[in-house]
């Protein structure tokens, strides 16, 4: 079976995803759209597929799944269009900005018996899927704390900004889903803090630029995240799990892996510096685990729920900084 897939968006991400659906053997691109019909055109006429309108790829019965790379406040609206016309459907994080919104529509993919898979991508990754792996062979014992470090290299357009949902729906997200796939267990607290450090202008909107957030079990486990607009040595992302036997870790990745050693110590390449470069297996893993859904009829990992419980986690953090407390999910 070829899954025949389309987009809906042509921006950097949606680009990454075609590469990575031209390099599948099950899967065929043939559809692109976009609110920019030059961008569109252009990435469908170097992928060979074809320039449709969304009205057009959710009434072509060919088409077996839908990849919506589009601002997040046009999230819902599609995924609810798209499961009415009964097509599978993969959605870039996150769901909505509303929790009560974003439950509606997965409630809606889920009636439709279409799947919904959101990206989460580092979930994907090589490295911290070992590390999930190494935590649940037993090799470090009973989990017990999570540290996650990412930081951007520089601060977002603020026009990007202002309909991302800020800092924590946009970027700690990524994180509080990796902080539920690290624990093993649902947060039940979130404490969180921010602040403006870096870029002025997000004040205007009502945004912050460095945070930290705890979250809390029922059992007691903890994972703490600290984030960052501004990282001036490149792209940084660690992960740090904690057990009763041992502990695991993932490592910044380099440009390259030389070190250079003299009298005066040793010197490494720079930090990768970019989430595409950093995330490039992730983003062919996470797409081939659509396929492979799409293909074998199975629900696929990071799903419509696990969205709606990131954006809850998202949600509270935003509230706990607003009212300065400690807030139960």
């Amino acid at each position: 079976m070829t899954v025949k897939l389309a987009l809906i968006g042509a921006g950097r991400i949606a680009n990454v995803h075609a590469d990575a659906i031209a390099a599948h053997s099950g899967a065929e691109l043939v559809a692109v759209t976009d609110a920019m019909p030059a961008a569109a055109q252009a990435l469908a006429a170097r992928s060979g597929a074809a320039f449709r309108s969304t009205d057009e790829i959710a009434a072509d019965n060919k088409v077996d799944g839908v990849l919506i790379c589009t601002p997040t406040d046009t999230h819902a609206d599609l995924i609810e269009k798209l499961a009415r016309a009964g097509k599978h459907i993969f959605c870039e994080k996150p769901v909505d900005l509303d929790t009560l919104r974003a439950q509606q529509v997965v409630d809606i993919a889920r009636d439709a018996g279409v799947k919904l898979m959101m990206g989460f991508n580092r979930r994907f990754d090589p490295n911290f899927a070992a590390a999930r792996h190494a935590i649940d062979a037993g090799r470090i014992g009973a989990v017990e704390m999570v540290t996650i470090t990412s930081r951007d290299p520089g601060a977002p357009d603020i026009a990007y900004a202002a309909r991302s949902g800020g800092i924590f729906r946009d970027m700690t997200i990524h994180d509080l889903d990796m902080a539920r796939f690290m624990l093993g267990e649902e947060p039940v607290a979130v404490s969180a803090h921010a602040s403006i450090l870096i870029e002025p202008k997000l004040r205007e909107i009502g945004d912050y630029d460095s945070a930290t957030v705890i979250l809390e079990t029922a059992s007691g486990r903890q994972a703490v995240i600290t984030n960052s607009r501004r990282a001036s040595y490149g792209y940084d992302q660690r992960v740090e799990v904690h057990g009763s036997e041992g502990v695991v870790d993932v490592a910044n990745f380099h440009e390259n892996t030389l070190r250079v050693g003299t009298a005066e110590g040793y010197t490494s390449a720079p930090l990768m510096n970019f989430f595409m470069t950093r995330y490039v297996p992730a983003y062919a893993a996470e797409i081939a685990e659509f396929i492979a859904s799409i293909a074998e009829d199975r629900p696929p990992s990071a799903n419509g729920e696990d969205g709606v419980i990131a954006l809850r986690l998202a949600n509270a953090c935003v509230e706990s900084v607003e009212n300065g407390r400690r807030v139960t999910v």
